[in-house]
């Protein structure tokens, strides 16, 4: 996919590139890339938080066995939604296994229990092994768009940082009335010790805004990917629904690479994520 060098954000030193959403003479058809990717799983690459309150994020890569790390993550929130998700006890961080009843937008859950998250008794302290937080896990997804690439990476924000993140966005866009995708972030993370477990909590940090041109075609992005992944969200919950066991993932279908008039778009009968049932996209 090229790029639009003249597409830079210039602030504090930073240099942004955005992807060039203009279809151009080399851009892949529709045709190309469909047969490309026939029988294949699309999923979006996730950063990964070790545990032990480490300090640094396990980057996706070229290599799954070599994964690059990183103190921080810079780029744009180009969308981002709650999510719940219900393991077994003691098997919430274990990628082998799925969870019980999990929600892609928050409010309803799939699965057992499943219903109105907002009413579950499973999401309310006190309810988790310890008896202090929630048997059912609280978070949110951000997909990030970073400097030069095409598709954002996903983050999945743990029950901890569920408060400063509401903090930050509080302070950052309600108070000037800005969306998320209007300007960088920088990502890290602090290692907190509450006596009984270690564990690490993201910070947020606003390091440049968007003007000009690059807002606008930073907001034809965003835009797009947005319907996309809502769209895709809703099909996940109907095969959910309708699927004889409990598990929302894993599903087994094709799919299409639309170009939609340059703008990002995965499309088809299902959408599939099956690297991973932590959480509902």
């Amino acid at each position: 996919m090229p790029y639009n060098n003249e597409n830079t954000l210039m602030e504090n030193g930073t240099n942004f590139l955005l992807p060039d959403m203009a279809p151009t003479d080399d851009a892949f058809s529709e045709e190309e890339l469909t047969e490309e990717f026939a029988g294949l799983q699309p999923n979006f690459q996730r950063v990964k938080i070790p545990g032990g309150g480490t300090q640094q994020f396990e980057l996706p890569g070229e290599d799954p066995d070599n994964p690059d790390y990183a103190r921080t993550i810079e780029g744009v929130i180009v969308y981002h939604h709650p999510a719940c998700a219900y393991w077994p006890a003691g098997s919430e961080y274990d990628e082998n296994i799925s969870p019980y009843c999990s929600s892609v937008d928050g409010v309803t859950g799939i699965g057992d229990p499943g219903g109105a998250c907002a009413v579950c008794e499973l999401n309310k302290y006190g309810t988790d092994v310890k008896g202090k937080g929630k048997a059912c896990k609280n978070m949110r997804q951000l997909y990030i768009l970073r400097s030069g690439e095409y598709l954002p990476v996903l983050l999945s924000l743990p029950p901890t940082s569920l408060t400063p993140f509401n903090d930050f966005m509080n302070a950052v866009c309600i108070a000037r009335r800005r969306p998320a995708w209007s300007f960088v972030v920088q990502i890290g993370l602090k290692r907190v010790d509450n006596g009984s477990n270690t564990y690490s909590v993201e910070t947020f940090r606003k390091i440049a805004d968007f003007t000009g041109e690059d807002i606008v075609k930073v907001k034809q992005y965003a835009n797009s990917f947005r319907e996309q992944i809502r769209l895709m969200n809703q099909q996940r919950a109907v095969e959910a629904e309708t699927r004889s066991d409990t598990t929302a993932y894993g599903t087994e279908s094709g799919y299409t690479v639309a170009e939609n008039n340059g703008h990002f778009c995965i499309s088809g009968n299902e959408v599939a994520d099956g690297d991973r049932a932590e959480l509902p996209l």
